[in-house]
């Protein structure tokens, strides 16, 4: 399905001559030979303001981009689990200061890296257990092998766990394996990006007694009409799928990646709440207005208002941005004036990290350089789609702040 423009972008305090701009710079990547292909989706107060492809989705078949390309959203996916572990709090099936240990008992005695070498390294019992809200805000301690900045990352790689999963996994599986891992600091002291919220998707297993697939497309899914978007493709949909692609290393240039490329085609052993879902940008249009319009779109009300108002606060503690508290290791944006709440990265001030925005606006990405961002205050919702890891290769995201901001002129 398409997600076209449906209002001229003057209407809704946009400069549309400015607006082609984003065409325009956007366009000098795959001109370059440095991206396949790209689609854009820019709106304002619930209108669509801007709508645009370009280049190939298979630069080697010669399969351009069209509206209804799937994208492999990877990192895009935590804010759907996310959504979804707070339908289940709606419904007061936990608190999100309880102890995760209660649903997922391999995590009653987890341990903290004190010091040491991978081969021997020195732990100490947490003094603080992860509970719910550490799992949300990526402050449980958990982290990501592919971060190759800590011993922990390191013992993670040893057991499998790297850029992707070990093979025959299943999601209870991988989550008895993680808590057998140690923390990389003690639960609530520090950031952390990591599979936190992999581990979150198991408790909404737990909880709800679904699959997590299940779960997400009985409660966010169908109800916002996201037919598109699933844990892999085979058929007819497969033919419309991105293909992934990497710099060459000596020219910049792109270069197809097969090894990661060919999982989306193929349904997974384990269902990764933090990264797992291909989407289209029609799919993710309709949950970031759900999410815009305070939990509910053409009826369906997935979440209270109140509940996206909380879940879009920093919930770091004492207020502090990631720069403060992030144990590092991690490229995709700036951190600076940026805290983090529910599941989202939410700007506290953007004069830190030099990029336009505004005060309360959330948003993330994917590690194949997808992005999306919620602006509660200008009523502004955008969305890059294309294929490129990693994706801290370009300053594609705040290119495109840079690029819709300087067009708003109201």
């Amino acid at each position: 399905m398409d997600v076209a423009r449906n209002i001229d972008p003057d209407e809704i305090g946009f400069d549309p001559a400015r607006l082609s701009r984003i065409d325009e710079h956007f366009g000098r990547y795959v001109d370059a030979g440095q991206l396949a292909g790209w689609q854009i989706v820019v709106t304002r107060r619930g209108h669509v303001a801007h709508s645009s492809t370009y280049g190939m989705r298979d630069a080697e078949a010669g399969a351009p981009v069209t509206p209804d390309t799937l994208w492999r959203i990877y990192s895009m996916t935590k804010p759907i689990t996310s959504v979804a572990a707070m339908i289940l709090w709606e419904e007061g099936r936990f608190e999100l200061t309880d102890e995760i240990s209660r649903w997922l008992p391999e995590f009653a005695d987890v341990r903290v890296y004190a010091k040491g070498s991978n081969l021997k390294p020195y732990t100490v019992p947490a003094v603080e257990p992860i509970r719910v809200w550490h799992l949300l805000t990526h402050t449980a301690g958990l982290t990501y092998g592919f971060m190759q900045t800590s011993v922990v990352d390191g013992l993670y790689r040893a057991a499998g766990y790297d850029l992707g999963w070990p093979p025959g996994v299943d999601l209870a599986a991988a989550s008895v394996a993680l808590a057998e891992l140690p923390l990389l600091f003690r639960p609530g002291s520090a950031w952390g990006y990591s599979v936190a919220t992999d581990v979150l998707g198991r408790l909404v297993e737990v909880v709800s007694g679904q699959r997590l697939d299940d779960f997400v497309a009985d409660r966010i899914l169908r109800p916002l009409g996201m037919t598109d978007t699933h844990w892999w493709v085979d058929g007819e949909d497969a033919e419309r799928l991105g293909a992934l692609y990497v710099p060459d290393p000596r020219t910049g240039r792109i270069l197809r990646h097969d090894q990661f490329g060919a999982v989306a085609r193929q349904k997974p052993t384990l269902l990764a709440g933090g990264s797992g879902l291909i989407s289209t940008a029609y799919d993710y249009h309709r949950f970031t207005q759900m999410l815009l319009r305070g939990g509910e779109l053409d009826g369906a009300r997935v979440l209270g208002p109140r509940t996206v108002r909380f879940m879009t606060r920093n919930h770091l503690p004492g207020g502090r941005d990631l720069d403060a508290l992030s144990t590092g290791g991690f490229a995709e944006s700036i951190f600076d004036g940026v805290g983090f709440g529910l599941g989202f990265a939410v700007v506290q001030d953007p004069i830190p990290g030099r990029v336009p925005s505004s005060v309360g606006e959330y948003y993330w990405g994917g590690v194949a350089s997808t992005a999306f961002w919620v602006d509660p205050a200008e009523e502004i919702t955008a969305m890059l789609f294309t294929q490129l890891m990693p994706s801290s290769t370009y300053p594609l995201r705040p290119r495109l702040r840079q690029l819709v901001y300087s067009a708003l002129v109201d």
